[in-house]
């Protein structure tokens, strides 16, 4: 993060560069990315950027990963200090089907992907576990509904608690860019950065080229999109959602990607 902000100070000289945190020691920061409960995570974000003065005016904002999906969960649940635009890089907006493969020698996420692998849909693991509080299996729908808390939310995907603030506010933003990596096999289906998912079991269609193909319903097929249930619907008809993709795997960050992105959305005006 240091480095990329940095990076961003280059292209806009002057600019004030925030880094949200959960621990301000690194080691609890990078657990907590592990181990937690978003929406109280979220909570503590929301009060972290009210304190800053440099932001009370409203900001750009730039999600890595897990990071873009929960600075949008801020946008819907809080935006005050406002964000005007929004970059996420492989976000998994629409949450991910399969649990994301862990880098040698990475036994934080190994021990993460062990325990949610004895129950992702138990409460346990939807309150103490942050990869489980996003995971979304298409096959297991009944289950992620009755259970999940934090994306079931942000999506408006239980009828009965529908939040329409939460359309007030994601539509405000000023642009929304969203940017798929095109080799990505961490965020499955890598199409929720876009919004998209896979289809249920009985909605797959017919004519895949093979068994192991599965059928994506886009962004603009998913029934928070057609219903404009958070407002996006909204945005994209405005003009003002962008959907990008980087060449190379999850949070490979050519120059060529990011900097044309960091240039044109981030620094006060859209170029």
């Amino acid at each position: 993060m240091l480095e990329f902000a940095s990076l961003i100070k280059d292209i806009h000289p002057g600019i004030f560069v925030y880094s949200i945190y959960i621990k301000e020691d690194l080691d609890g920061d990078q657990r907590a990315g592990f181990f937690g409960n978003v929406d109280e995570q979220l909570e503590e974000v929301a009060q972290q950027l009210a304190d800053v003065d440099d932001l009370r005016k409203g900001f750009d904002a730039i999600g890595f990963s897990q990071g873009g999906q929960f600075l949008r969960a801020y946008v819907e649940l809080y935006n005050e200090p406002p964000i005007h635009n929004l970059i996420t890089f492989g976000s998994q907006h629409m949450g991910v089907a399969d649990l994301p493969a862990c880098k040698p020698g990475d036994f934080l996420c190994r021990a993460v992907n062990n325990a949610a692998r004895f129950g992702v849909y138990t409460a346990w693991a939807q309150n103490n576990l942050v990869q489980a509080q996003y995971f979304r299996d298409p096959a297991q729908l009944p289950a992620y509904l009755a259970t999940n808390h934090f994306l079931t939310s942000i999506n408006n995907e239980i009828e009965a608690t529908i939040n329409t603030t939460y359309a007030d506010n994601f539509s405000s933003l000023s642009h929304l860019v969203l940017v798929l990596f095109s080799q990505d096999k961490t965020v499955v289906p890598k199409e929720s950065s876009w919004f998209g998912s896979y289809a249920p079991p009985e909605e797959e269609l017919e004519g895949r080229r093979n068994a192991e193909e599965k059928t994506i319903i886009p962004m603009r097929l998913q029934p928070l999109y057609l219903l404009d249930l958070i407002g996006l619907r909204t945005l994209d008809e405005r003009g003002k959602v962008f959907l990008e993709t980087c060449e190379g795997t999850h949070m490979q960050l050519s120059t060529g990607c990011w900097e044309p992105l960091v240039k044109r959305f981030v620094g006060g005006r859209v170029r």
